[in-house]
């Protein structure tokens, strides 16, 4: 690992926040107007992820009065304070640009089951079936 690496491993962010190309999002970002900091959130869309270590960005499309607008966020920018996923979608492609030229219901991307569960049910699951198994 050389010098460079080395930098840009130290300004990742210790958790950088889970989601995929498709995802209906919700970015919360520090806006600095004058003195006065705030969040502003941003929810759409993600249409492409690129970069790797420091350098990985992810974009994100929604409309705002019929018209798209699409934002470039940095994942380990200090100004992302968070992103929460809203909804999960289901592509089979790695970029969504074609999402740019459909309208209306055309433009939607299919939902993915998503089923929460914390870690112990997660966990009861395993040991049910390591004792089914014996």
């Amino acid at each position: 690992m050389n010098r460079l690496e080395r930098i840009q491993r130290s300004l990742t962010k210790k958790t950088a926040p889970k989601f995929e190309i498709g995802d209906t999002v919700r970015v919360h970002v520090k806006v600095v107007e004058g003195e006065k900091e705030r969040i502003q959130v941003y929810e759409g869309t993600v249409i492409a992820r690129k970069g790797t270590l420091n350098s990985e960005t992810f974009t994100v499309r929604k409309l705002s009065y019929n018209v798209g607008v699409e934002r470039t966020f940095p994942i380990h920018s200090p100004n992302v304070a968070k992103v929460d996923v809203v909804r999960q979608g289901r592509v089979r492609r790695a970029k969504l640009y074609y999402l740019r030229t459909k309208k209306g219901k055309f433009a939607k991307v299919e939902d993915r089951e998503f089923k929460a569960e914390s870690k112990a049910q997660t966990a009861a699951k395993i040991e049910a079936a390591a004792a089914a198994k014996a």
